[in-house]
C-alpha cells in the first residue's frame, strides 16, 4: 500500500482561475453605474403587461387594472410594506360587488392577459 505523503510535488499544473467580479460594490472595484445595473427594466418586468385598463385573469380571480403607481413611497403606504416599488390597484370582475384594492404580486406565467390596457394619449398622425 502506498502513501500519499510521499507524491511527487507537482509544478507543471495550471494556475487555479480567478473569481469573478463580484455583483456589488468594492472598493477596489467602484460599479460606474450604481448598484443595481437596470432597476427600471426588472420593475417593467414584475409589473408585466398591467397597464390601466388592461384585464387579466389567474387563480385568484379575473382583474381589470384601474391604476399602476410607480411612485415608491406611494406604492409603500398604500401595500404597508416599506420594500414597495411600485403598486397596481384592481378590482375583481367576477364579483358584482368587486372593490377596488391595491396588490403588489409580480406577473408570473399563471397570469393570462385577457385584453389590454389602451394608451391614455393619443398618437400623432
Amino acid at each position: 500500500m502506498t502513501i500519499m505523503t510521499d507524491a511527487p510535488a507537482g509544478t507543471s499544473r495550471p494556475p487555479l482561475p480567478k473569481r469573478p467580479v463580484p455583483h456589488e460594490r468594492t472598493p477596489d472595484r467602484p460599479s460606474p453605474s450604481g448598484p443595481r445595473p437596470h432597476p427600471r427594466s426588472v420593475i417593467d418586468a414584475q409589473i408585466g403587461p398591467r397597464r390601466p385598463g388592461t384585464i387579466y385573469q389567474n387563480v385568484d380571480g379575473r382583474f381589470e387594472v384601474l391604476a399602476l403607481i410607480v411612485d415608491p413611497a406611494e406604492a409603500a403606504a398604500l401595500l404597508r410594506r416599506d420594500s414597495a416599488r411600485w403598486a397596481v390597484i384592481v378590482r375583481d370582475t367576477l364579483r358584482p360587488d368587486g372593490q377596488p384594492f391595491a396588490i403588489g404580486s409580480v406577473w408570473t406565467t399563471s397570469d393570462y392577459l385577457l385584453r389590454e390596457g389602451k394608451p391614455a394619449y393619443a398618437t400623432a398622425a
